[in-house]
């Protein structure tokens, strides 16, 4: 009878699996039945030869974040997650529409989110103030804000002491530095992932592929090149509403319980946002995903 063993999914090969286990680097194949795992699970395996083995078992999962996929599907981007750190910049101008959307699939997935101003070097003072002035509302709301250059190294540091023995992932739209961030809290990557190169048979690792990294001070990083997208597939009206954290006192005060937040009577949300007690423009923009949604 074949012994299976607990590994942690690092990375995808092709159609292989990079798993860890007990230091090592196994490239397993999968059961056709298994379902897709994403980076960050955990799982049983049987060795079938060195440094090489089968995916047996899917083990649970305590979160996962989730992609459109084909036919109205949705896809696993990562398992396991503990954080998402949310990466913005002045250049790109900050979306703050993406901002909103992560934060709300994070509060529906039992994910903790914080919120990174990266690039602040090249910000000039005012552009910074005003971005920061827009961001005290997020704080207001429990979210923690993290200022930060990959270049100069300020405020590294303290998002280093943040995601130590937590599993995180970053996401943010394509141009905010995430590549340059995760260089610099992993001074190592261009190592570990020639390390993954070699422990592919074919020698071969895609760098489209996520890959999951131990930080030097503890804790592991999920990145993912390119744009991140954890869509809002599998996500509904109501949950969205409860995605953003200011609105959820509110939403029990409600009228009735199937409340839409928009032109229903007895709107707790609404009357909120009349009274100027939620932010008009954080209310705007959960209508645009709202409609986003239901295109």
């Amino acid at each position: 009878m074949a012994e299976f063993l607990e590994g942690l999914v690092i990375s995808h090969l092709g159609r292989a699996l990079a798993i860890e286990h007990a230091g090592r680097t196994i490239i397993c194949q999968t059961r056709r039945q298994l379902g897709v795992a994403a980076v960050g699970d955990k799982v049983l395996w049987e060795q079938t030869g060195s440094d090489q083995g089968r995916v047996a078992e899917l083990l649970p999962r305590r979160s996962v974040l989730t992609r459109p996929a084909r036919q109205g599907k949705t896809r696993p981007v990562a398992a396991n997650i503990d954080k998402v750190i949310v990466v913005f910049a002045t250049e790109p101008q900050c979306d703050f529409l993406l901002i909103d959307q992560y934060l709300a699939v994070c509060e529906n997935r039992n994910i903790s989110a914080e919120l990174v101003f990266n690039k602040i070097d090249l910000t000039p003072n005012s552009e910074r103030h005003r971005i920061i002035q827009e961001l005290t509302r997020y704080q207001d709301m429990g979210y923690t804000l993290h200022c930060v250059s990959a270049t100069t190294g300020e405020g590294l540091t303290t998002l280093t002491n943040a995601l130590a023995n937590q599993t995180s992932i970053l996401a943010g739209q394509s141009g905010v530095g995430k590549s340059s961030l995760t260089n610099a809290l992993i001074p190592d990557k261009a190592l570990k992932t020639n390390t993954l190169s070699e422990a592919n048979a074919h020698g071969r690792h895609t760098t489209t592929a996520a890959t999951l990294y131990h930080l030097p001070t503890g804790g592991d990083l999920i990145d993912s090149p390119g744009v991140a997208i954890f869509g809002l597939a599998g996500i509904t009206e109501a949950q969205l509403a409860y995605g953003f954290r200011e609105f959820q006192s509110f939403i029990e005060a409600c009228q009735f319980n199937d409340c839409r937040h928009q032109k229903d009577k007895g709107c707790a949300v609404r009357e909120a946002v009349e009274n100027q007690v939620v932010s008009v423009t954080r209310y705007q923009r959960f209508l645009k995903l709202k409609e986003k949604m239901n295109l």
